[in-house]
């Protein structure tokens, strides 16, 4: 039964099945994997397959399923056929070790794992360690495995499937947060949540309809999902990536005759130099995050696009945009304003509500939102304030209706007594003209608790030399308060990231025993060795 959003499907599944009715023989899906393509009802009936093969391998409503493969046709495939099933996907980064394949399945509590041959070797390292995966369906095959073929078996099964029908509320992914710090958490997502982020990110003024949309992100991250349902609600076609490079980024672009795009801050970092040729394209609109707001405009003109930031999270979806139209607020540095269905709140300590242009912890509350992180109650109850979700991030508002993000409760360096934001420092140095990106992080000192630390990459052309520490040191002093100017500057060439371009902040920290060293000391005026 739909409670909140008028038209909205009661499933995933349902969803599919009704754009296949409607769109046909139009394009729903290209692989830049192997550069094939599925139409809707192509689709549809392929997912049919898939849930066949599932179900006749004792996959039933209500089932956790890890799936670790890459951005091969057979993910999407497997997602749908599990939703159409009433089963849950728990989605396995490629990148994982042993030990953390270990420790997401038996989190997940998965009974079965589908994934891709190059995987199998790690999975039989840890398989002792993991009884309760009954059921093993592989994509592929190498010289030292073959087993059952899940895509093998589906092209002789029947492309007509019925089953469960789901309800809204019934979950269908338990998505691991990114691990940025320690262990990840599962999300526990339902239809609901995904049918309300597919509605609300194409009926809030972007106009998704028919368009080509570039999903540049490993499709077991929560981008490429949103970004298939968004899809299947509007009617377009999802191009999806089979690796991404920021160096390629454009080439993809151009190749497919990509019009929407998202693109993040950190892909900045890795863009060849300027060229004439970079606006030779048809992106005409890209949803951005976590751009500093000296390069937003840059990115716009150099591209020659439209560009909106963004906010969202897994355990909300998509919370703010900026309206396509609010040309004035490129640069901004803010977020937008509030998507439908998503009511937003910010509050001091004592969890009352702050005025405009205070600083607070943004809240969060509506229909879809994640139903906690699985077999965590106390980690969930932190995070719930009766049925407003507690995102961690310091915001404000404007008194035009404009938020903004400051940065992260816990991202935070605690200095003298002082809570400094380690995303505030960050933005501040990102706008210097010689810098192309900062990361910033707590230092223990015995003084004065913690102190800050920057590690920088310098903008194309420019060295440690051509922008010293204290250049650094005297820009932070103009346009921070004295005691959020860094202390130690380290310079970099790149940062750890995580398949979706966000720095591991927890892997700097521990490069080495004292973060001090390899720095400049701007108190002492030294290097440290």
């Amino acid at each position: 039964m739909n409670r909140n959003i008028p038209g909205m499907e009661k499933n995933i599944g349902s969803l599919l099945a009704k754009a296949a009715e409607k769109y046909g023989d139009r394009t729903v899906i290209h692989f830049d994997y192997d550069n094939s393509e599925m139409s809707y009802r192509e689709l549809n009936d392929r997912v049919n397959q898939f849930a066949n093969v599932l179900s006749v391998n004792g996959v039933k409503q209500g089932d956790h399923v890890g799936v670790m493969l890459p951005n091969c046709p057979e993910f999407p495939l497997c997602w749908l056929a599990l939703a159409r099933i009433g089963a849950v996907m728990i989605p396995v980064n490629i990148n994982y070790q042993a030990h953390d394949l270990e420790y997401v399945l038996n989190d997940g509590e998965a009974g079965a794992l589908i994934l891709h041959a190059d995987y199998l070797t790690l999975f039989v390292e840890i398989r002792s360690k993991c009884p309760q995966v009954q059921t093993v369906l592989q994509v592929g095959q190498n010289e030292n495995h073959t087993g059952d073929i899940i895509t093998d078996l589906a092209d002789k099964a029947s492309s007509s499937f019925s089953g469960p029908d789901p309800d809204q509320d019934d979950l269908i992914n338990i998505q691991y947060t990114s691990g940025t710090t320690g262990f990840p958490k599962g999300c526990m997502l339902s239809h609901e949540y995904w049918l309300t982020l597919g509605w609300t990110t194409t009926h809030s003024g972007f106009d998704f309809n028919k368009e080509v949309f570039l999903s540049i992100q490993p499709f077991f991250y929560m981008d490429p999902q949103w970004q298939l349902i968004a899809t299947l609600t509007s009617g377009s076609t999802l191009v999806l990536a089979k690796q991404f490079t920021a160096s390629g980024f454009i080439g993809l672009v151009r190749k497919h005759n990509v019009t929407v795009s998202l693109v993040e801050a950190a892909i900045l970092i890795f863009l060849q130099p300027e060229t004439p040729e970079d606006g030779d394209h048809k992106l005409r609109f890209s949803l951005i995050f976590g751009f500093p707001p000296n390069l937003h405009e840059q990115f716009e003109k150099r591209f020659n696009t439209t560009a909106r930031e963004a906010y969202g999270m897994t355990e909300i979806g998509c919370g703010f945009a900026v309206p396509i139209e609010d040309n004035h607020m490129t640069g901004s540095g803010s977020v937008g304003k509030p998507l439908p269905y998503r009511e937003f709140k910010i509050v001091d300590d004592d969890g009352k509500d702050v005025k405009p242009g205070e600083i607070g912890e943004l809240l969060v509350s509506g229909p879809g939102i994640f139903k906690g992180y699985y077999n965590k109650p106390e980690a969930t109850r932190e995070v719930f304030a009766g049925n407003w979700f507690r995102t961690g991030d310091l915001f404000r508002v404007d008194q035009k209706g404009y938020y903004y993000l400051v940065g992260r409760k816990k991202d935070m360096v605690r200095r003298s007594g002082e809570n400094i934001s380690c995303a505030e420092v960050e933005k501040v140095l990102g706008n210097h003209p010689k810098i192309l990106a900062a990361a910033v992080i707590p230092v223990p000192d015995v003084a004065r608790g913690e102190e800050v630390k920057a590690y920088l990459i310098p903008n194309f052309g420019e060295t440690a030399d051509t922008i010293p520490p204290e250049e650094i040191v005297t820009y932070g002093r103009e346009n921070l308060a004295k005691f959020k100017v860094p202390r130690y500057i380290e310079y970099r060439v790149d940062f750890p990231m995580t398949p979706n371009m966000r720095i591991q902040k927890h892997k700097l920290k521990e490069e080495k025993e004292d973060l001090r060293s390899g720095s400049y000391d701007a108190h002492d005026r030294i290097w440290r060795d």
